[in-house]
């Protein structure tokens, strides 16, 4: 579902964060469904963010709900500071990592896990998956499946709506242990309790003792390696005139109230440059492309790469900080949830600068 800026911000108001904290580990969960619009730069963690605190909640009953906003921040965070070396084993060599590939039953959704592979045949279907499959599926392909992190996360990218490479590989990271210190799991009675099915009699259904000593089960064994590749529509050379300031929106900023007042070209630009070491799926650039023309007014499309428009004489770029950009001209600077800005060691330091800031 695509939805406007003004419906975003009518869901925005009507989020029930104490609900959200309760229940948000669970699929049927009170989740926001706001990610893919935050990924894509039409709103923005600080609006949710301001927007629940003015209702008057106290930070301590609602910081389960603020805490996975901060945790989008502080990936992003990351990003700014590390680049592309988020691209690869970020604090520890990953664990576990002799094959390289995407198990097949995975990518297929045949795990033979009930709620994994419904999970997965929605997630082609929707591009939506809860943060908790997720977790199962990056556990299932890496720490019992023993591929490398980079593949699988970058199928997994490709076919998110929410598609977020700082979240999405550091992420995986965490699970798989190149980023933390302990390798996450979950046995079938940690995903019947919040999945909400019965099932068993499957290599899942173990205790945490045995499911970190078994060996790569039958059902993962089979692997698929692939090259991604995204298919950008056919576009004209945009209109600029000479002298015009020119607003750059990208994969990552389609905000529609950033400068909406000011004169001049808006341009989505869409650089295959990008797109060819991170690539998405025709979806995903649909819904980008989508939102940017029902949101900002008079936007046109362009698939080419940022020097092309340099061709035009006397043009002013302006364009919001990404680390993805390589552009010339004037950047703004993004909506953070705080002043807490660079690295931090873990979230819980970072988090821990962030409510200091709020109290």
């Amino acid at each position: 579902m695509k939805l406007s800026y003004v419906d975003l911000s009518e869901r925005i108001e009507k989020i029930d964060p104490i609900e959200y904290g309760k229940s948000r580990n669970y699929l049927s969960g009170a989740v926001t469904y706001l990610a893919p619009y935050i990924s894509r730069g039409v709103i923005s963690t600080k609006q949710v963010f301001d927007s629940v605190l003015k209702r008057g909640y106290d930070v301590d009953e609602i910081e389960s709900f603020l805490k996975e906003l901060a945790w989008r921040d502080y990936w992003q965070q990351i990003w700014v500071v590390r680049g592309a070396d988020i691209n690869s084993d970020f604090r520890n060599s990953q664990p576990r990592s002799e094959r390289s590939g995407v198990p097949i039953n995975i990518i297929n959704g045949q795990t033979g896990i009930e709620a994994i592979d419904k999970g997965i045949a929605e997630f082609y279907k929707t591009g939506y998956l809860h943060n908790h499959m997720r977790m199962y599926i990056a556990s299932c392909a890496t720490n019992l499946g023993r591929c490398a992190w980079i593949q699988p996360a970058q199928w997994m990218y490709y076919h998110l709506l929410d598609a977020d490479w700082a979240s999405n590989a550091l992420s995986w990271q965490w699970v798989c242990g190149a980023k933390s210190n302990k390798l996450y799991f979950a046995n079938q009675e940690n995903i019947n309790k919040y999945c909400n099915t019965n099932q068993t009699n499957t290599f899942l259904d173990v205790s945490y003792e045995e499911i970190e000593a078994l060996g790569i089960p039958d059902e993962l064994s089979d692997l698929e390696t692939f090259q991604l590749k995204t298919k950008l529509p056919n576009t004209s050379f945009p209109v600029i005139q000479n002298g015009e300031i020119c607003f750059i929106y990208n994969f990552y900023n389609l905000d529609p109230q950033w400068r909406k007042d000011e004169e001049g070209a808006r341009i989505l630009l869409l650089e295959p440059s990008v797109f060819e070491k991170y690539p998405v799926s025709e979806k995903s650039i649909q819904f980008c492309i989508d939102l940017a023309i029902a949101n900002i007014p008079n936007i046109q499309i362009f698939v080419g790469e940022f020097p092309d428009l340099q061709s035009v004489a006397d043009v002013n770029f302006i364009f919001k900080e990404h680390p993805l950009n390589n552009y010339e001209g004037m950047q703004d600077e993004r909506d953070w949830i705080s002043s807490v800005q660079g690295e931090y060691p873990s979230f819980f330091a970072f988090w821990k600068k962030v409510k200091k800031e709020l109290r």
